[in-house]
């Protein structure tokens, strides 16, 4: 099976409610990331020393040694940027959530507690602040669970957050293996949660940002000054803001650093931030754990059909029906690219579509020719599909009068002399008399119009069976 497994097309045009509590329209959240101490070092048994996410421009690692001015950039987002944001948070009456690197925790006990005294949220940052890119899986899992093991022993509970950041391909689908856990983080791709299916398990994903982030004090082409900080977050939370108040409800995300936001310059820029979105109304400061168990309530997993998932028998035998009688139209279509983008009903219209549309002229003929007359001997005698049957019965086809059916009689007797095929139409978009009105003015078309319009009109009848066939897909 030829599959594509990145998700493209995630809520598409209508995202769901969230339904947030209060009937907020917008739920705001911040993460603090605590990665002091457990960052790269050869303190720690690592090769080199850090070189990431500091104010040292264009640092690189140092093998084999301590880089003394990158471990004190850290230490002081553990001994004085920390408390700052703490007491900042606390002071505007802030819930916030932690991703906490397990080594890190277990070097800064003092800290731990003061994030619990505040209610903060203790998610796990992963057992080391290290890059996972290269990392087999079978070693980032057991990372996992002594990141999980590290957590429990120092802060009482098991983390329900799981972030890593600077993740592997495989770090969603182990935290899904996992099991433990109420939402993964590591996810930019959306702003609102989702449900992510792996190991036979769905694990709820709660994005993370990379823009809304300090970060981009570190970063090349990022923020120089709080101003631009806190101008990115306004102008974030005015756009979600705004879709809140049009009925589309969203989450922003701010991530935030010890050593980073927690410098004077920058954690004013945080403050100022706190105020803008305090002085509107319908505003849901929320921890991710919050998020979550909501969403866990509002918006369950629901079982529904993978037709990208599915083997070809399976497939087949499925949607085999959805072009007439040709079930070689899903059988080229399996053999396609799929992915979860086509686990909806337009996804997968547009798959058999691609297989329809790129066959033979002849083959594609033989498909016009499996439809049945509108009205005709087969809807007489009862021989049509159950689909042709409901579809002819939604226009009120199953009920004419005897001089109706005599006319539909005569017009398909027409229509097969001239075109060699019988009239198609999607009967679903129109009533009894817009079919007779189409069907009088299209006799008067060319041949090749009507094979083209005709084939228009197989792929429509094929979106409308396909929409009663994935009720629980998007539309």
């Amino acid at each position: 099976m030829n599959r594509y497994p990145r998700d493209m097309l995630g809520y598409g045009e209508c995202p769901p409610d969230p339904q947030w509590p209060g009937g907020a329209r917008i739920a705001v959240q911040f993460v603090v990331n605590y990665e002091e101490g457990g960052e790269n070092c050869i303190l720690h048994g690592d090769p080199a020393s850090e070189a990431f996410l500091s104010e040292i421009v264009g640092a690189a690692p140092w093998p084999g040694q301590r880089h003394w001015n990158m471990e004190t950039i850290y230490e002081y987002g553990a001994r004085a940027g920390f408390w700052r944001l703490l007491h900042l948070f606390e002071g505007a009456e802030v819930p916030v959530t932690c991703y906490g690197v397990a080594t890190a925790l277990a070097r800064s006990p003092v800290q731990v507690a003061a994030m619990q005294r505040a209610g903060w949220e203790i998610a796990s940052h992963g057992l080391k602040w290290i890059e996972y890119k290269d990392c087999p899986p079978e070693e980032e899992r057991a990372h996992m669970r002594q990141a999980i093991r590290l957590h429990r022993a120092v802060t009482g509970t098991r983390p329900l957050g799981w972030y890593t950041g600077r993740c592997s391909v495989n770090t969603v689908d182990l935290a899904t293996e996992e099991g433990g856990f109420l939402y993964v983080a590591d996810s930019y791709a959306d702003d609102l949660p989702w449900w992510h299916h792996a190991h036979g398990r769905d694990q709820l994903i709660v994005p993370y940002t990379l823009d809304a982030n300090d970060m981009r004090f570190a970063t090349p082409q990022g923020f120089n000054a709080g101003d631009q900080f806190f101008a990115y977050l306004r102008d974030s939370f005015d756009t979600l803001y705004r879709e809140g108040l049009e009925g589309r409800a969203k989450m922003m995300s701010v991530g935030l650093h010890c050593r980073l936001a927690g410098r004077p310059g920058r954690a004013e820029a945080v403050k100022r931030f706190i105020k803008h979105a305090a002085g509107h109304e319908g505003v849901w400061f929320a921890r991710r754990i919050d998020i979550a168990r909501h969403w866990h309530r509002t918006h369950p997993p629901e079982a529904r059909l993978r037709p990208s998932e599915m083997g070809r028998a399976d497939f087949v035998k499925r949607f085999g029906g959805v072009f007439e009688h040709s079930p070689w139209v899903a059988e080229e279509a399996h053999a396609l690219e799929l992915g979860p983008a086509h686990d909806s009903a337009e996804g997968l219209h547009n798959a058999l579509c691609r297989a329809f549309r790129t066959a033979p002229p002849e083959k594609r003929l033989q498909v016009l020719k499996a439809h049945p007359d509108l009205a005709g001997k087969l809807a007489a005698a009862r021989r049509l599909t159950p689909e042709s049957t409901a579809e002819q019965a939604s226009a009120g086809l199953d009920a004419l009068t005897d001089e109706e059916r005599a006319t539909f009689q005569r017009l398909n007797t027409a229509y097969q002399e001239k075109f060699g095929f019988p009239f198609i139409i999607a009967v679903r978009d129109h009533d009894k008399a817009a079919i007779l009105r189409a069907f009088e003015a299209r006799l008067a078309s060319s041949r090749e119009e009507e094979l083209s319009e005709a084939e228009r009109q197989v792929e429509r009848i094929a979106l409308h069976r396909l929409r009663a066939m994935l009720p629980g897909a998007l539309r």
